[in-house]
Parts: C-alpha cells; structure tokens; sequence
C-alpha cells in the first residue's frame, strides 16, 4: 500500500502519540530502504549500515539529555543534607560558615577546604548543599552539634534513595556532652512524652510542670540539674508532659500514683508509643526506697538534706519547711491567720495533718512545721514539697525530730 494510507492506517490504531511515531518511523525507514535497495539492484554489492530509526538527532539524543539531566538531579540529592531544630532567625551565611567550620575543626574536610557550598534556611528547618557526595557523608557527623541555644539534627533528605551510610553524632566524634539544658534532636518526641492521667480542671500546665518537674529532682529522677519538663498539655481531664531526655522520660514514669491537689495521678506512655517497655515501679515504690534509706533526696543545692546526710534512714512525722514565709508575712494576725489556714489546706493532701505550727518569735520564726499522723505522710509532703518556689524562694522540706517538736524547741 501507499506509504501515505499506510501511516493513515496506524494513525487508527495508535491512540498515544508515542505509540505513533515509533510505528511511522519504522513504517518509513522500512519504506525508503525498499526504494534505496531497488535503485541499486543493478550495482555491484557493497556494505550496507542500516539507518537508525531515529536518526543521529533524534529520540536518543533526546533521552540522552534527559537521563543527564536524571543523574544531574540525583547527585544534587546526594550531595544536600537537612538541617534540623534550627533557632528562629538564623541566617544562611552564618550556618553556613559555621559547618564549614565545623568541619575544618574535627578534620572532616582539608584545612582549606569550603566543603558547603549552598544553604537554604527556613522557620525551623534547613538545607546544606556540599560540594561532594563524600562531603555530605562526612558532614552527617555533625548531628548534635550546638548552636546559638539549640542541637541541630542533621539527615538525609526524605527525597534520598541512596545508601545508608554510617555516621556519629557530634558528642560521639568530638566526646563532648551537650550543655544543659539543650535537647537532643535524635532522641525522639514520642519517647520522651507521657501521659498524665486523673487531672482536674483546677490544674494547669504551667503546675504540673513544677510539681512533676520538683518531684522527679528532689528524689533524684532527674539526670541533670534543673526541670526535666520542658513542656506540658493539659486537655480537660489529662495532660501530656515532655520531658527533655529519653532516660528522665523513663526515670518519670516511677511517678504513677504521686498525690496532687487532691487526686492521685496516672502517669505513663502514651497510647501511640510503640517502643520498647520500661520496667517502673509507682511512687509508693519511691517512697519506699526513700524510707529504707536507699534514696538520699537532694536539697536546692544539689547536695543530701541534713537528716538524710547524716542518717540516711532518718523519719519522722513532723516536717520542717524553710524559705517558705518571710518576717513581714507573720506582722499581720489577719495574714498569718490566711497562711496558716492556706497551709492546712495545701499539705493535708499529702495526708491525714495533726497540726501545723509556723513560730512567730524566737529561732523557729519564719518556718513551718507539719506534724502528721504516720511517717509515710511526711515522706509524701516532703517529696511533693522539696524544691518547689514559692514567691520566687526555693521550699527546703526535712524530717524534723519529733522530740524537739513535742518539746517546742523550733531551732
């Protein structure tokens, strides 16, 4: 048939344009050598090379420069890194020139050698480009690094479908710990919040972070000086807490059962962990422990408390608090009246009061003293009490002898 109703015929029956041209040009090519190959029937023989299909400038050429084009791309993506738990207003030539830095201190790149070459930042992420595959494999040990107040996270992209290559984090390579204070960005979320269970409407974030966070320093769950709690949810009923390392989050859950304002506490994982079980006990569990001496709760200042220094199996049913009222508080006899009964109200969730006593005079004068009904009270009033502010002073909460108490003698 007619080279014009034969490419009309495939026309018909190819639906996609690809389909189309790759039938016309074989139908083509096959149609011009027929007529190259009658031509030279008469000639003497020679040689042949058939013509490609697509001729020198054509389909290969084209996905020629597409695959370039493919392998251009993915090496971009080899060789770009994300940049993680940036602080707000940081500028891409400053963390710029600080990995580079970097990377020049620990040896991760030549003494001269400028290894980042692009950075995009925005709210509190970033993108470094390297200038090799080799360098964005090397510039993967800085995860961990501090900067301005903050540990950048340093990965692969989600885009990245190359290998897994072996890194360290910044502490590993250079055997530094972070400052305190700074989270890890390796260490997950998830694994570092609990749920707090039983709440009650009075209860707000900003109280649960300072009665969980004083809690878990005064009987030593707390893994380095200060709150533990870096952020706290309160929905109606529970809460959620995060604490700031994966081990205080675990150390947190000996926490389940602590009594606050009046109900007992439910603390433990929540419902979208899916790690590893961490064997706890409850906070009767600390107590007991605190009781038979083998927990020595720390003081405001790091160290044991006198009765637990110096005895550390040390009890009593009277509680003497420090740092807690001033002079000028006990002037008024209707103040000292509201203290005394704020007091009461206050510690009898801990357990069953017999009295409370805060001296106006003498050496005694500006402490307070809780006597209750069984040491295990006094134990809970003094964890529940130990490090928590008051009007800006940190509460200091020992066991005080019952002897002198019963002989008034307050020093």
């Amino acid at each position: 048939a007619p080279l014009d109703i034969r490419l009309f015929k495939i026309a018909l029956t190819y639906t996609t344009p690809q389909h189309l041209n790759c039938k016309a040009q074989i139908i083509m090519s096959d149609h011009y050598r027929r007529r190259s190959r009658s031509r030279s029937r008469d000639r003497e023989p020679h040689s042949r090379s058939f013509p490609s299909i697509t001729g020198s400038g054509g389909m290969s050429g084209g996905i020629n420069s597409i695959v370039v084009a493919q392998q251009a791309a993915q090496d971009k993506i080899n060789r770009e890194l994300f940049v993680g738990n940036t602080p707000p207003g940081t500028s891409e030539m400053l963390l710029l020139q600080f990995f580079n830095a970097a990377m020049r201190r620990v040896k991760l790149c030549a003494p001269t050698a400028s290894p980042i070459v692009q950075c995009r930042v925005n709210a509190k992420f970033a993108f470094v480009e390297c200038a090799s595959v080799l360098d964005a494999n090397n510039c993967l040990n800085l995860s961990g690094i501090p900067f301005l107040g903050s540990s950048l996270k340093v990965s692969r992209p989600s885009k990245y479908t190359g290998a897994f290559v072996q890194s360290k984090s910044w502490q590993e390579l250079t055997g530094q710990a972070l400052p305190v204070g700074i989270v890890d960005p390796n260490e997950e979320k998830l694994n570092r919040e609990l749920f707090i269970g039983n709440t009650t409407p009075e209860m707000t974030g900003e109280m649960l972070t300072d009665f969980l966070g004083k809690a878990m320093e005064q009987v030593g769950l707390a893994i380095m000086p200060g709150n533990p709690i870096n952020a706290c949810r309160v929905n109606g009923k529970f809460a959620f807490i995060e604490l700031r390392t994966v081990k205080e989050a675990e150390n947190a859950l000996n926490l389940n059962n602590i009594p606050y304002m009046g109900a007992m506490l439910r603390v433990g994982r929540p419902s979208k962990y899916n790690g590893p079980v961490t064997n706890h006990g409850n906070w009767e569990d600390i107590l007991a422990k605190f009781m038979s001496g083998e927990l020595v709760i720390p003081n405001a200042g790091g160290n044991a408390a006198p009765a637990a220094a110096t005895n550390p199996g040390f009890t009593s049913k009277v509680v003497e608090l420090e740092n807690m009222l001033t002079m000028k508080d006990l002037e008024s006899d209707q103040e000292y009246q509201e203290i005394m009964e704020d007091t009461k109200d206050e510690c009898s969730q801990f357990g069953a009061l017999k009295s409370v006593i805060i001296p106006r005079t003498g050496p005694g004068a500006t402490k307070i003293f809780l006597e209750y009904l069984t040491k295990d009270d006094a134990a809970k009033a003094i964890a529940g009490l130990a490090g928590r502010t008051f009007d800006g002073r940190r509460v200091e909460a020992v066991f005080f002898s019952e002897d002198k108490f019963a002989a008034r003698d307050y020093a």
